[in-house]
């Protein structure tokens, strides 16, 4: 457990480089200058939102051995943070081997980033509940559509590796088979293969942030409270803390995601994905570092112990407080709360926002614009968050603000969301 740091940009500071800055990466580079961490920021395109706040940046194509350990040579980083999947993983596991820490590990980044890896360590290594799956190769229809038939309709195709629901289709019968390759190969990593999922009909979708830390001089497992979630066609739409759940499904989160997260070791944030029907739980997916829809933290968090915060304490050995609670090892929120998308309805560059007065005189409500420099249709600009003493009505509110902001593009006209739902609402 580390006990000093040096201040950043001099000798001795500790650093972190983050291998895609978008907006998660932005929180882990706030979290860390909060304790004067040195951050650098490396995204495929320039001024992504944690370029923006990091020391210094880098914009290029991560899958490129030769750009990657070129800037990784040139900062020599204490830690480098994995943000998403289109990065060179050979790399990682070439310099984790030469002495680099890479977070969580080598391993845990090639493995939970795809979709083929991390299910069979779901469902064979760590031996836990998840829905039926076949794979399938993408250049091949018939192959896909035997596959389909031995899940049953409808059921789900996604792209063998991917995020944020790109790639991935609601096959409602064999003639959206076409469709559900053409999205797959929208992915934002490999696409050569896809993995077929049975449909769990579900009462909630949970995210678990497990966190490996250290206590003492050892890595041991604590957990947030669960956060309920929302989703439209696979991209995360609202989140909040708590879910309404039963005390017997919340022991199985907390069982299967630390039977996830140990096989896959390292230390820092696992953001996990399961469903909850009852009492019954299956898990879904893992992501090797923070989640988007955990972004709630940031409202239902103490100042530093959002889920960017406790990342950034993992990463650099710093001690965590928690409480022993029924033999679970949790953190306590300070608010119950929820978040909600401000989506682009539009394309265009240098994006601009209006409603503010309106949604930021909602009590209980404050928001983030996450400074991306271009628009596209259903891009997430920022989020919404509220506080309240019932969840219920925190989300009410984190929607009621999100749907107030209006982006406008140098290409298109003022516009709001025009996907709205109250679908998100019937959910625990």
């Amino acid at each position: 457990m580390r006990d000093e740091l040096a201040t950043a940009l001099n000798k001795g500071s500790f650093k972190i480089m983050l291998l895609g800055s978008g907006e998660l990466g932005r929180e882990v580079a706030i979290e860390a200058m909060r304790l004067g961490i040195e951050t650098v920021a490396v995204d495929r395109y320039e001024n992504a939102p944690a370029q923006q706040v990091a020391h210094r940046s880098y914009s290029g194509n991560m899958k490129d051995a030769g750009f990657l350990r070129g800037i990784i040579e040139k900062e020599k980083p204490n830690a480098l943070v994995p943000e998403i999947e289109a990065i060179n993983l050979d790399v990682l596991f070439d310099l984790e081997k030469e002495g680099y820490f890479v977070v969580p590990n080598a391993k845990a980044a090639h493995t939970a980033m795809h979709r083929k890896r991390i299910r069979e360590l779901i469902a064979k290594e760590a031996k836990v509940p998840c829905s039926k799956y076949v794979y399938a190769p993408t250049n091949d229809i018939k192959a896909v559509e035997a596959a389909c038939d031995k899940i049953g309709y409808p059921c789900i195709t996604k792209a063998i590796m991917s995020s944020s629901g790109e790639g991935s289709f609601f096959v409602k019968s064999k003639k959206d088979i076409p469709k559900a390759l053409e999205a797959a190969k929208k992915g934002r990593g490999s696409c050569e293969e896809v993995i077929i999922e049975e449909v769990i009909d579900f009462d909630v979708e949970i995210t678990e942030l497990a966190v490996r830390h250290y206590d003492g001089d050892k890595v041991v497992t604590s957990f947030p409270d669960p956060i309920g979630q929302f989703q439209i066609e696979g991209d995360y739409h609202s989140s909040w803390q708590p879910a309404d759940i039963s005390q017997a499904a919340e022991k199985k989160i907390f069982e299967y995601s630390k039977k996830v997260t140990d096989t896959l070791g390292g230390v820092g944030v696992f953001g996990c994905e399961l469903f909850v029907k009852g009492d019954t739980v299956w898990f879904n997916e893992v992501s090797p570092r923070p989640h988007d829809t955990g972004l709630v933290t940031i409202a239902t968090h103490p100042t530093g112990f959002s889920e960017g915060g406790l990342h950034v304490r993992a990463i650099a050995g710093l001690p965590i407080p928690i409480e022993v609670v029924n033999g679970i090892r949790r953190f306590r929120r300070s608010a119950d709360g929820a978040s909600h998308v401000i989506k682009s309805p539009s394309e265009g560059s240098n994006p601009k926002y209006r409603g503010l007065t309106n949604a930021l005189s909602i009590p209980g409500v404050t928001m983030q614009l996450f400074g991306k420099p271009i628009a596209h249709v259903g891009r997430r600009m920022g989020l919404a968050f509220a506080t309240d003493k019932d969840v219920y009505q925190a989300r009410l509110k984190a929607e009621k603000a999100a749907h107030l902001i209006e982006i406008a593009t140098d290409d298109s006209a003022w516009a709001g969301q025009n996907f709205i739902t109250k679908k998100h609402l019937e959910a625990k």
